[in-house]
């Protein structure tokens, strides 16, 4: 796998996505202000597992430091910066911080960015705010490798190496996300960001639609395709597609709605990993039929668990495990 204009496939997952997701949310709120902070509860609560209101005290960042993946600040950034500044011990390890103001204007990502504060920070875009990204790649309209790591389904090992390779992905130099299968031993540098896969039985959805295809079309040809399975949404890894159809909007929707990421793949992957089932794209531009290519090739064992099949004639899906 690689990036879109690589020659092993792309993550292309959608732009807010990031390393790690939040599922515990703490909003810290002062008591005039706790309407607010109940009417982010609302909004929210259909997205994470836990969302709860802690009173503001002088301590109560440091009493919950360990409790929540992430701290909704209900506050000026100031407060938010000096009472959690002396909790910070390791990116990797500290909860997420964000700061959103009273009128629900700004939503900040003070610290862990790439670790769920980001993605906090865009959900809060529901309510009207502004979501502030500051972390370089973010802010370069590009993805870090820890959004990389998100779209895969997967996480990253080795966290000390992705300042090397966050300045690679801003200078452009990174070069593509390579699938190693093993049984096999690899020497890595301190610059290379590995990878590892979350899940060890999880599907991929290959997936091929029609230009401007809707939200509801693919969210019900998968559920469709997932029902003669075993599986059903809660084991998909991710989407898989061509580079053809990446910003196909109907499509990235439908993955945003089910919590996953999608995953192009370029024409020459998808010609390795061609599927059993004939496909007329073959014939009229030189692809592969989409959704078996995909699903093949995004899948741990390589393999097709569902061949394809259409639905509305609008979109057509492949399960690969």
């Amino acid at each position: 796998m690689s990036d879109t204009n690589d020659s092993d496939g792309g993550s292309c997952s959608t732009p807010d996505s990031d390393g790690e997701v939040a599922e515990e949310i703490g909003i810290v709120s002062f008591e005039r202000k706790r309407p607010v902070a109940e009417e982010i509860r609302a909004e929210l609560s259909d997205d994470y597992e836990r969302i709860d209101i802690l009173d503001y005290h002088g301590e109560v960042f440091a009493d919950n430091w360990g409790d929540y993946d992430c701290f909704v600040g209900l506050m000026a950034s100031g407060i938010a910066m000096r009472k959690t500044a002396g909790l910070l011990d390791d990116k990797w390890e500290d909860p997420a911080v964000v700061v959103i103001d009273e009128e629900l204007t700004w939503a900040i990502p003070l610290t862990g960015g790439h670790h769920g504060a980001n993605q906090v920070a865009h959900d809060l875009s529901k309510l009207g705010a502004v979501p502030a990204m500051t972390t370089a790649s973010e802010a370069a309209g590009k993805q870090g490798v820890e959004s990389k790591a998100k779209a895969l389904d997967s996480h990253v090992v080795n966290g000390d190496s992705t300042v090397a390779t966050n300045l690679a992905v801003l200078n452009d130099e990174l070069g593509p996300v390579e699938r190693l299968d093993g049984p096999r031993a690899v020497l890595v540098g301190d610059d290379v960001t590995v990878l590892k896969r979350n899940s060890d039985d999880g599907v991929v959805l290959g997936t091929g639609t029609v230009d401007g295809v809707r939200k509801e079309q693919v969210l019900d040809a998968w559920e469709a395709a997932l029902g003669e399975t075993e599986h059903d949404i809660s084991d998909v890894e991710f989407v898989a597609t061509a580079t053809r159809k990446e910003g196909e909007a109907g499509l990235y929707e439908a993955a945003e709605e089910i919590g996953v990421g999608v995953v192009c793949f370029d024409k020459e992957t998808l010609l390795d990993h061609e599927g059993p089932s004939p496909s007329r794209a073959k014939e009229l531009i030189g692809w592969p039929g989409i959704a078996e290519a995909s699903a093949i090739a995004g899948g741990r064992d390589h393999e097709l668990l569902r061949e394809k099949e259409r639905f509305d004639e609008a979109v057509t899906v492949a399960i690969g495990k």
